[in-house]
């Protein structure tokens, strides 16, 4: 199954992803300016209902017979970084499914993927390419619910090249679209980061974050003690080699102080930001040339908190990412709710059309 990059253009839009049970919907409507209009937005958990039981509920929220774009959640692809193959690029696709056949999660036979370019096409030297690769159950599971929608779905995409149209968006707002920015979208379970410059994805990387962070207080007091093994993945593991231009992160954290803000001990917090930072240098040392504007974030109600806190212990310029002035009727979600459906904004702005 071919991953398709170009939207098709119709007067509403409706963006929707269907994961763990869990379904999140968008239905906007384009206006003058690059601003879309919120027709209709919210959460359905499957919980109890029986499969039929739940798509007839969708049914009645007047979804049947759209045309909608999937957007998958990170949980349900993994995105690779490799040295682009000297191929063509017609063979592309099969170039790069031997290259990362040793790097998937699934069986090779299970893996429906798909390539792109790494930035811009404008730095000299050895080419990158990102590979999406999910598993075919996953796309199959998707396009069921379709089928049984009776909807007509021209894109699958993913949160990393949603997050890029959005902070793209911002960018473009302030003059500085060429320059390169950084967006950390968090929510209950994981915060993904994305570096772009010119509208184009540069760098991302995901990190799990542990239970109950989103409710810890973050700048002053919070738990202290050992953070649970499995609740962040180092860098030097998390991005070898092939990552960013051949330069894996070299400096070693292991011995950074656990002291957050207040002078207060709260180690897993304390480790989020480490992993921030240590994103970020890795990106200051691969991407000399190409310097960092600033850093946004979305965190939910704990937006401006989360800027405020990240940008003193980082040292970046941090900003909040809030979607009302594209969005007009997100207000009227629960916070709760609002976090999930944030994400599919990005496909709303995707109008155009990538070439690997």
């Amino acid at each position: 199954m071919r991953w398709p990059w170009k939207q098709k253009r119709t007067p509403d839009h409706v963006v929707v992803s269907w994961s763990a049970q869990t379904f999140a919907f968008v239905r906007a409507r384009a206006r003058a300016g690059g601003v879309f209009e919120i027709q209709q937005l919210g959460v359905e958990r499957q919980g109890s209902d029986s499969m039929d039981a739940f798509v007839h509920r969708l049914q009645a929220l007047g979804l049947k017979g759209m045309v909608a774009q999937v957007m998958l959640r990170p949980e349900q692809y993994q995105v690779l970084q490799i040295d682009a193959p000297a191929v063509a690029p017609e063979e592309l696709r099969a170039a790069a499914r031997y290259q990362i056949r040793e790097m998937v999660q699934a069986h090779m036979d299970d893996i429906t993927l798909d390539v792109m370019r790494v930035g811009d096409g404008q730095q000299k030297g050895t080419g990158h390419l990102f590979v999406v690769a999910a598993t075919n159950a996953v796309i199959r599971e998707a396009m069921d619910l379709g089928d049984a929608m009776h909807w007509t779905v021209p894109v699958i995409d993913i949160q990393e090249t949603a997050q890029r149209n959005l902070q793209s968006a911002w960018a473009a707002r302030e003059g500085r679209v060429d320059r390169a920015n950084a967006a950390l979208v968090v929510d209950e379970h994981q915060a993904v980061l994305t570096i772009s410059a010119n509208e184009e994805l540069f760098y991302t990387r995901r990190l799990e974050l542990p239970a109950g962070f989103m409710a810890m207080p973050w700048s002053e007091g919070g738990e202290s003690g050992p953070a649970p093994s499995a609740a962040f993945t180092p860098v030097g593991e998390y991005v070898p080699d092939y990552s960013v231009g051949g330069v894996s992160a070299g400096t070693d954290y292991s011995a950074v102080s656990t002291t957050g803000a207040g002078g207060v001990g709260n180690e897993r917090v304390q480790r989020f930001v480490v992993e921030v930072q240590r994103s970020l240098d890795l990106w200051d040392r691969s991407w000399s040339s190409m310097p960092l504007n600033g850093l946004m974030v979305y965190a939910g109600e704990r937006t401006a908190e989360m800027a405020e806190w990240l940008g003193r212990e980082t040292g970046q310029a941090v900003t909040g990412l809030e979607p009302d002035a594209w969005f007009s009727g997100l207000q009227a979600l629960p916070m709760a709710d609002r976090a999930l459906c944030f994400p599919l904004l990005g496909v709303l702005m995707r109008t155009e059309s990538r070439k690997l």
